[in-house]
């Protein structure tokens, strides 16, 4: 055997006359042995041979002589595997954030979140994961998952500062390094039951768009490798990821809360028999995927048996959240204004002052109908302000428009308006509705107004129906007419006098009320 300077370096047993296999590695030797030489043949794909001497990694290149004998030039490739193995491994990590992203943007349900970060979490971070949600009272909400297994959710009645560096996680401090936390220190509410010893511990926040969303907590079992700082780093990416997810999906159920608190006294209730007066109505929002709009409806029962109820029908100019937030305040000041129920007039002016002084530059067009029930008839006093006017269906299917007009409300500094008065008999109906009924584009060439003059003769075939049918038949009038196509809001309320001889006086106990 022959060597020079560096293999004698490199292998210092490697003297003349000492054999190959008593000298180098085992891996070397098999090669030499098994004359296992690639490069004496082109046609070969194999690698050449490869091991590890003292803790680096070579590849070994063997040269033929003429003699017949092996010479083999070691070179040392630590660095480019090294380099080959970073980049697989951030290759690898690169992916695992971007499924994380993709995953985590697919769902706004918190608890769906977190149940997706620790099954993400043990897949390629930990033998067990945990989510913890900032507390609730004094409640931990905990999520854990254990390689193999699926998320559970526990409350923990636990103080987080107990825990070394949990506190700080939650409220959003930077992460203790995993070499300061004592894996025995680890608490029995931490540690799944039969995990065994915990080697090493990373507790990291999950931070989320102004305030903390959380906190991520990693164990390792003791005969696992412990977390290096790369992985530490790698963690804090992926909280960093979960806890924007959570975040959004926490801002996600409070305002879908808040919405629901500022929209359930706005949504159409069911309207029935009041002071002996049916009242019946029916809503339909511009869009599929919103509940609240321009269009309102109230009817406010009389304080005092005998006096009339007043209803209030009307279309806010604009559509969506903008024009519901100004309907909820005509509705507010038409609420104020009922002592003086039996002028309406006197309340449309009032309202008119109302809505100029306010911030708003929409306008709104309003009908204002008083009923009230006399032995076998009821007596109604109908005003328009700028609304097109009521239709009274009569008992032999005669429709006739109440003679009642005005200025729209909000746009000028004065309103005028003239109020009509009308009696129902029995089994006569009198229909108020919104022009997104009449102004519906639609029929066969998909450009056509629905118009008054359908509309009242749909309603002539109404003769003596039910308040509730007659709602209900306008409204699927209207949506056979628009065939799926954009439409205004639409709102009908229908008040009729019943067909019974004797009076009946059922009162709410509330208010009834319907804001679309």
């Amino acid at each position: 055997m022959q060597r020079n300077d560096a293999a004698g370096a490199l292998l210092p047993r490697a003297t003349p006359g000492t054999s190959l296999a008593d000298a180098a590695p085992g891996w070397l030797s098999a090669a030499h042995a098994g004359r296992r030489i690639p490069a004496q043949d082109p046609g070969t794909s194999a690698a050449p041979p490869s091991g590890v001497i003292e803790g680096r990694s070579f590849e070994a290149h063997p040269s033929v002589w003429d003699d017949g004998t092996v010479a083999w030039w070691l070179i040392d490739v630590t660095d480019r595997q090294q380099a080959r193995e970073d980049l697989r491994t951030e290759r690898e990590r690169t992916a695992f954030l971007a499924k994380a992203s993709n995953t985590l943007l697919f769902s706004l349900n918190l608890g769906r979140c977190m149940d997706v970060t620790a099954q993400m979490a043990v897949e390629s971070l930990a033998d067990v994961a945990l989510v913890i949600a900032p507390a609730r009272g004094h409640r931990l909400p905990v999520v854990t998952c254990v390689r193999g297994g699926v998320p559970v959710l526990s409350q923990q009645t636990v103080n987080p500062d107990d825990v070394p560096g949990l506190g700080e996680a939650l409220r959003g401090f930077p992460p203790v390094p995993s070499r300061w936390i004592d894996p025995s220190a680890a608490p029995e509410w931490m540690v799944p039951q039969g995990f065994g010893a915990v080697g090493s511990v990373v507790i990291t926040p999950l931070p989320g768009h102004g305030v903390p969303a959380g906190a991520l907590v990693l164990l390792r079992r003791a005969r696992s490798a412990a977390f290096t700082e790369e992985e530490e780093v790698f963690a804090r990416l992926f909280a960093a990821r979960s806890g924007a997810a959570m975040s959004a999906a926490r801002l996600y159920a409070e305002q879908t809360a808040i919405s629901e608190i500022l929209m359930r006294d706005l949504l159409p209730p069911t309207l029935r028999q009041v002071s002996g007066v049916d009242f019946a109505g029916g809503y339909r929002p511009s869009g599929d995927h919103e509940r609240i709009g321009g269009d309102f409806y109230d009817v406010h029962p009389a304080s005092v048996e005998g006096e009339p109820s007043l209803v209030t029908l009307g279309d806010v100019c604009g559509k969506g959240l903008e024009a519901a937030v100004l309907t909820g305040k005509i509705r507010n000041t038409l609420h104020a204004l009922l002592p003086l129920a039996d002028d309406h007039s006197r309340m449309l002016r009032l309202l008119n002052k109302a809505l100029l002084n306010s911030h708003h530059t929409r306008f709104a067009t309003l009908v204002l109908a008083s009923a009230v029930r006399r032995g076998d008839e009821v007596d109604l006093k109908l005003t328009s302000g700028g609304h097109p006017a009521p239709l009274i269906i009569r008992a032999d299917g005669t429709v006739e428009e109440t003679d009642t007009h005005g200025t729209l409300v909000g746009a000028m500094p004065s309103v005028s308006a003239h109020t009509a008065a009308v009696t129902l008999a029995p089994g006569e109906s009198c229909v108020l509705y919104t022009d997104g009924i009449t102004e519906a584009k639609g029929g066969p060439m998909g450009d056509v107004l629905f118009g008054e003059e359908r509309l009242a003769r749909a309603l002539a075939g109404c003769a003596g129906m039910p308040a509730e049918g007659i709602v209900e038949h306008v409204l699927m009038l209207a949506a056979e007419w628009l065939g799926g196509r954009r439409h205004d809001d639409m709102a009908v309320v229908v008040i009729a006098a019943p067909r019974a001889h004797a009076p009946r006086a059922v009162k709410d106990a509330a208010r009834g009320r319907c804001t679309g």
